[in-house]
């Protein structure tokens, strides 16, 4: 499951930069999965779950945005929304065209509490 690889690695980087900001426990992760990444937004939550138990992340909301795909072509200049992994521009038939989103994977944010104490 490709789900559980990605999650692993989001996991790490989630714990290191929380180590280095002093955070001691993470309440909410906001991620941004571009729709040709593949990646099932249920799978992810699932194996966020998984992964953050035991862990700082425990118990925290995990808010996935799928990122649609989106093209451009190179003939006419038009950006479409791609239904499916076809590339043919619906202007001018075209399948010159190239990916501008959707293959985005990314942790947008966080939210936390600090370690230190008032």
């Amino acid at each position: 499951m490709h789900e559980m690889a990605v999650v692993q690695g989001l996991m790490a980087i989630l714990i290191a930069q929380a180590k280095a900001h002093e955070i001691g426990r993470i309440a909410r992760v906001r991620l941004k999965i571009g729709r040709l990444r593949g990646l099932d937004a249920r799978q992810i939550c699932a194996a966020f779950e998984l992964f953050s138990e035991g862990t700082i992340a425990e118990g925290a909301e995990l808010d996935v945005e799928e990122i649609a795909a989106e093209a451009h072509c190179q003939t006419c200049g038009t950006i479409w929304r791609l239904a499916g992994y076809r590339l043919e521009c619906p202007s001018c038939g075209t399948a010159a065209a190239d990916v501008i989103k959707g293959r985005e994977l990314f942790i947008e944010s966080f939210d936390g509490e600090s370690n230190a104490s008032s």
